[in-house]
């Protein structure tokens, strides 16, 4: 007498039926955590403006002549596949994702003396990034 080895059907679509429900719960999560991830490259691209802003401000430059390339502020860098622009004027820090990273702006506004920054834009309603 032979003994029978292996899974039944049952098993089989039991287990198909258990990924498929696991799939359905983590791919949205995986996008959501992948967007994020990609919007992180535009919130790091500000950090050199945002010195550059607050040096200025605290050497005593007017806000309204503070934009990409005057009184030591950079250039606006070259889009990457993540970050669309990144534009300063009057002091203020506007950064725009691409389609991949969720396709909303970053805006940093800094007080008077560049101390202290707040944070809006899209970003903030889409959960990419923190006020």
């Amino acid at each position: 007498m032979s003994k029978q080895q292996g899974f039944s059907l049952i098993e089989l679509m039991i287990v198909i039926t258990i990924i498929g429900i696991l799939s359905v719960i983590s791919i949205p999560s995986y996008q959501k955590y992948a967007k994020r991830a990609r919007f992180a490259e535009v919130v790091a691209a500000t950090a050199p403006y945002q010195t550059a802003v607050s040096l200025a401000l605290q050497e005593g430059e007017p806000s309204k002549e503070l934009s990409n390339g005057a009184h030591g502020i950079p250039l606006e860098p070259t889009p990457t596949r993540n970050l669309a622009s990144l534009k300063v004027d009057a002091g203020v820090i506007t950064a725009q994702s691409s389609d991949l990273a969720g396709n909303a702006t970053y805006i940093l506004t800094p007080n008077d003396d560049g101390s202290h920054w707040t944070v809006s834009g899209t970003c903030v309603d889409a959960a990419l990034c923190q006020a």
